[in-house]
């Protein structure tokens, strides 16, 4: 039962990580400048329309007695409403959160499809043709932005050829373009981590003396070598779903997509503190239950994973 135990100690430690990026933001997001009742009641309030707002809003308090008083009403899973909309986080936070969650899962699919396979290839057949298009990719990749690589993909699939939606969520369709945008700079991670992994894998003394006992090189390629090579990838895996959570932001920006990307940026750009909150809290407790899925299948791939230790 050391992995229950584990798994209980992990899920304690994102208290302290909770608390800590929560007030952060919080300082950051009172400091900011402009006065928040001043811009929901607008220009033509007067002064003492935005001191009653202020006071019912509870600005008029010192900021570590507003945090205290937030933080006790999130242990209620009281998150609030929201002060630019009106509506209730958490369930709004809930409607969003699939759609958010399926793109950034087929993304992560896609990379992870691709991407494994890809880079073993290179690391197989090392300074090939392959080797060379598959670094090549990489750096493409990894240097083109989200924004600039889906407004370009919009303007031809989308505009030009007709063969994909522009924007929206009515349909599979709809999904595939958000899901490769947001998945490009994954699958360039996904192919330089397995690649480096499989060829630091295979100078390996141990598979040097599988191919000296006379073992099939598809036996030392599947049996050792993959196994081994793929405790780095499993790992890189979480980090970018992980990743991809924040990265949707831009992604469902661009296609429209009502996630809790496009919710958190229209909540800053509005100053809308509680669903900034929120929505912090939910994304932070998400990547700290992710991280810790990822090590429990890190222990399985590799019984050498000690839970105790």
């Amino acid at each position: 039962m050391n992995w229950l135990k584990y798994a209980l100690k992990r899920l304690l430690m994102l208290i302290p990580v909770i608390i800590a990026v929560t007030f952060v933001l919080f300082v950051i997001l009172s400091f900011a400048p402009g006065d928040v009742a001043r811009i929901i009641l607008g220009d033509d309030a007067t002064q003492e329309q935005v001191a009653a707002l202020r006071h019912e809003m509870g600005l008029d308090q010192p900021l570590l007695v507003r945090y205290v008083n937030y933080m006790i009403d999130v242990l209620h899973f009281d998150f609030g409403t929201s002060w630019i909309s009106g509506y209730d986080i958490l369930p709004e936070f809930a409607r969003r959160l699939p759609y958010t969650l399926l793109v950034t899962t087929l993304s992560v699919l896609f990379a992870v499809g691709v991407g494994i396979p890809l880079g073993i290839a290179s690391a197989i057949k090392q300074h090939s043709l392959l080797d060379y298009g598959s670094t090549f990719l990489v750096m493409l990749l990894a240097s083109m932005p989200a924004f600039w690589l889906g407004t370009l993909c919009q303007i031809l699939f989308c505009l030009t050829l007709r063969w994909l939606p522009v924007s929206g969520v009515g349909s599979w369709q709809h999904y595939i373009l958000p899901s490769i945008i947001l998945g490009a700079s994954t699958l360039a991670t996904m192919i330089r981590m397995s690649r480096t992994s499989m060829l630091d894998v295979i100078k390996m003394d141990y598979i040097r003396t599988a191919r000296a006992k006379g073992a099939s090189e598809q036996k030392i390629l599947y049996h050792h070598a993959m196994r081994n090579s793929l405790i780095p990838v499993v790992t890189q895996i979480g980090i970018s779903f992980a990743g991809g959570i924040g990265g949707a932001v831009v992604t469902e920006n661009i296609f429209a997509i009502p996630g809790i990307g496009a919710m958190l940026i229209n909540a800053v750009k509005g100053r809308d503190v509680p669903v900034v909150m929120g929505t912090i809290i939910f994304v932070t407790i998400i990547v700290g239950v992710i991280n810790l899925i990822v090590d429990l299948i890190c222990a399985v791939v590799d019984p050498r994973i000690d839970f105790a230790a």
